[in-house]
């Protein structure tokens, strides 16, 4: 296709962002301070990328350290920051290796071949198919997209790639009826973040965990969101009883800096010999030097504590706000800081209308508003921010005129 007349444009970015009006300039802990010198208490964290808040001087100087020294020289050599974080991460863990890359999508599809080449290399090149959930996101590449499953996001990209079968989440029957001859694994999230913050109950991951056991699959866990303290523990799998054998990592690994991990046992990583898989950029020394500092907070003594304890309060301060506005919001849902409001009204209202006051939100699936604070919001924090939800709520209990909620 050729064109030679270029269109007038406002913006040389492609439009696939809804993009708010507003840009910021820098950031402090929790707060944003946009280019108008306006203050805002992010909510959003980046969407759960900045754990640990904005420009935290530990990460901050072990960037700055190793930027001086050495950027880049790809995996074709050794990278001793790279080896310490992956001991690290496997010693916190159930996990034996580590595979570094640059996104939540990339750990996943690192997590899918995972998943793939153990049954071929354990005699079973037939199973290849994943069993996934109903509202679950796994990433935006063409077989991420097929993972998640929703129509949406498949629209226009012509057949849907092969090899995942969704079954609701939390319906234990259906899932059995699932797995056949072809079948690879079972894909889940911990806790759905796009898809409204929702989690199937303990019970049903120690099923799934006993029927991989038992039908020789691999169980794979999405933990790009909720892994690195989201739901008040390092990983949120550890919550529910049960251990993956595959487990994606991504956002707050890198507390700001893209990076991503598939971690995995030894079994389920066997066939993963030079050459199945690689990355060029991924665990380069700017990104390892960062996440490892990001550890070095994160396993700090009471640092888990603190976010649990802060959980609690907020949980509390929403459910008096549900109280008072029940016409707006209708329930808390979550854990630890992944925490999800029910919205009556429509949630894109809300979130426009706690940004009018200052607070950073960001929406999720069944009409629900994602409250994500970095791990190291304050109490007072806190209060301010349940103060600017309360007003946001009062002026939309208001409204005279109010569409219905999507």
């Amino acid at each position: 296709m050729s064109q030679t007349v270029k269109p007038h444009l406002e913006s040389h970015m492609m439009p696939v962002f809804a993009r708010a009006d507003v840009a910021f300039e820098r950031g402090e802990g929790a707060w944003l301070i946009a280019t108008d010198g306006e203050r805002y208490l992010d909510f959003t964290s980046g969407v759960a990328v900045n754990a640990l808040g904005h420009a935290h001087p530990h990460l901050v100087a072990a960037l700055q350290a190793q930027a001086a020294k050495l950027w880049h020289v790809s995996n074709l050599f050794t990278i001793p920051e790279g080896e310490r974080l992956a001991a690290r991460l496997c010693e916190a863990s159930f996990a034996d290796v580590a595979f570094f890359c640059n996104s939540g999508a990339e750990a996943m599809e690192a997590a899918i071949k995972l998943a793939r080449k153990f049954q071929a290399v354990n005699g079973r090149p037939e199973r290849y198919r994943l069993i996934t959930f109903e509202g679950a996101f796994h990433g935006r590449t063409l077989a991420t997209l097929a993972a998640g499953g929703q129509q949406k996001y498949l629209e226009g990209f012509g057949p849907r790639v092969d090899g995942f079968d969704q079954v609701p989440l939390g319906d234990l029957d259906a899932v059995k009826k699932a797995i056949g001859p072809h079948t690879a694994g079972i894909l889940i999230e911990p806790w759905q973040g796009e898809g409204g913050v929702r989690a199937a109950e303990p019970m049903f991951f120690r099923a799934l965990r006993q029927l991989c056991d038992d039908h020789k699959l691999v169980l794979v866990f999405d933990e790009v969101q909720t892994g690195m303290g989201r739901t008040g523990t390092l990983f949120a799998y550890e919550k529910t009883g049960v251990e993956p054998d595959i487990m994606a990592l991504a956002k707050a690994l890198g507390g700001g800096f893209p990076m991503g991990a598939c971690l995995a046992t030894a079994a389920a990583a066997a066939g993963m010999t030079p050459g199945t898989h690689g990355s060029t950029f991924g665990g380069n020394l700017l990104a390892v030097a960062t996440a490892n500092a990001v550890l070095d907070v994160m396993l700090a003594p009471g640092f888990f504590e603190r976010v649990q304890r802060i959980s609690v309060l907020l949980k509390q301060k929403l459910a008096s706000i549900v109280d008072r506005y029940p016409d707006v919001v209708s329930d808390v849902r979550g854990d630890g800081l992944l925490i999800g409001l029910k919205a009556v009204v429509p949630a894109g209202d809300l979130v426009g209308a706690l940004r009018q006051e200052k607070l950073l939100t960001v929406g999720a699936g069944e009409n629900v508003v994602r409250l994500l604070p970095p791990l190291v919001v304050t109490e007072a924090e806190i209060d301010d921010a349940v103060s600017r939800l309360d007003r946001a709520c009062a002026k939309l209990s208001r409204a005279p005129l109010r569409r219905e909620a999507v």
